[in-house]
Order: C-alpha cells, then sequence, then structure tokens
C-alpha cells in the first residue's frame, strides 16, 4: 500500500509488475545517464567556453549524435515491446472472475461454478476505525495465490478503470464492452486499488480491494456462499 513519503513504486506482488518494475529501472537509469552527460556537456560549455570552429559543424559530430540517441532508443524499445507482449499474453486461466463498475461501487461475479457467486464491493464507512480510510471494502474480492487468474472488466453506466497498483493491473471499465486481463498473485495479503478513471462526483469513492489467500481458504470460501 502507497504512504505519503513512497517516492518509488509499490513492492511487487505479481510476476507482471516485477517486470514492470525491472523497465521502470532500466529506463531510470538511461535517463539518469543522459541527464548527467547533457548537464556536463552544458557545464563546460557555459563556464570553460569549448566552442571552437570545429564544433558547430562537423561530419563526425554529427554522426555521432544521430547514431547515439537511435542506439539508445534501440535498448529501450526492446525491453518495451517484450513486455507489451507479456502483459497481453493469454495464460490458460483456473479461475474467471468479472468486475462491473458502477457509480460508484464495484460488482463481481465468480464465472466458473455450478452456482453463479456475485456480490456488490462498497467502500466500508468512514466510522469504521478497523479499516483503511477510503480503501477497505465491505466485501473483499477473495482469489487463490499462484493461481492464473483472468478478469473480464466492463462497465454498467460510465467508463471506469480498475487498477491495482501492486499487481500491475490496470483495466477501463468500458460500457458494452469486455476488456479482459490476466495476471498471478504470488503472495498472501491484502492489496488495494482505486478507480482511476474520473467517473462522476463520487470517483475517488469506489476502492478495490483483492485478498489473496491459500487455495484451501479459499474453497472454504467458495462454500459459504452454496
Amino acid at each position: 500500500m502507497a504512504t505519503w513519503s513512497n517516492l518509488n513504486l509499490q513492492n511487487s506482488s505479481s510476476p507482471l509488475m516485477e517486470q514492470l518494475i525491472f523497465f521502470h529501472d532500466h529506463s531510470l537509469l538511461i535517463l539518469l545517464m543522459i541527464t548527467i552527460m547533457v548537464s556536463y556537456i552544458m557545464f563546460m560549455l557555459f563556464f570553460n567556453k569549448l566552442i571552437n570552429r570545429f564544433l558547430l559543424e562537423g561530419q563526425m559530430i554529427e554522426i555521432i549524435w544521430t547514431i547515439l540517441p537511435a542506439v539508445t532508443l534501440i535498448f529501450i524499445a526492446l525491453p518495451s515491446l517484450r513486455l507489451l507482449y507479456l502483459l497481453d499474453e493469454s495464460m490458460n486461466p483456473l479461475i474467471t472472475l468479472k468486475t462491473i463498475g458502477h457509480q460508484w461501487y464495484w460488482s463481481y461475479e465468480y464465472m466458473d461454478f455450478s452456482n453463479l457467486i456475485e456480490f456488490d464491493s462498497y467502500m466500508s464507512p468512514l466510522e469504521n476505525n478497523n479499516s483503511f480510510r477510503l480503501l477497505d471494502v465491505d466485501n473483499r474480492t477473495v482469489l487463490p495465490m499462484n493461481t492464473q487468474v483472468r478478469t473480464l472488466v466492463t462497465s454498467s453506466d460510465v467508463i471506469h478503470s480498475w487498477t491495482i497498483p501492486t499487481l500491475g493491473m490496470k483495466t477501463d471499465a468500458t460500457p458494452g464492452r469486455l476488456n479482459q486481463i490476466s495476471f498471478m498473485i504470488n503472495r498472501p495479503g491484502v492489496f488495494f486499488g482505486q478507480c482511476s478513471e474520473i467517473c462522476g462526483t463520487n470517483h475517488s469513492f469506489m476502492p478495490i480491494a483483492i485478498e489473496s489467500v491459500n487455495i484451501k481458504s479459499f474453497i472454504s470460501w467458495l462454500k459459504s456462499f452454496m
């Protein structure tokens, strides 16, 4: 969960988020190297007056400052394309979860069982001191860890966005369309998210809470609905 002093990404709870963090660090290192190099050149030109008659026109320097950015972009583009394919990869899901956005709450449907399991998830009342303010919900979405999950996301009214930062998940909930996203949670815990699309006056009051449990606890939770 994010805190006020957290300037970095949240800790990873899924393999996809691990890859996103790796790519973030990779790109940040390249940007840092470019910033240091350009700052050094500007500093030297400004204070030491290194301008000479060969600096502003010359075949070699023009070749260098054309090829070097192209090579740098290749080192950024190749990991980025790999990550895009990983995010869109459709594995064989064990569980399908349908998520429906409403103004201003979420509803969930578990579609793989003989009895359809469905419930609404509203933000917990502010008077509840045992929950995280503006983040916890009355009905958490329970999912088993180390299991491939497919989520179908849609909306019943306006565009919402189903987002859990620690899982690397962000999918638009669009009326009349089904968007699909796959993920796997690799550790137990409770992971919070919020609607990331401005959807109306109570946009900031429709949080998401996913509880990751082991498979035995998940089966026990399922039996409570049957």
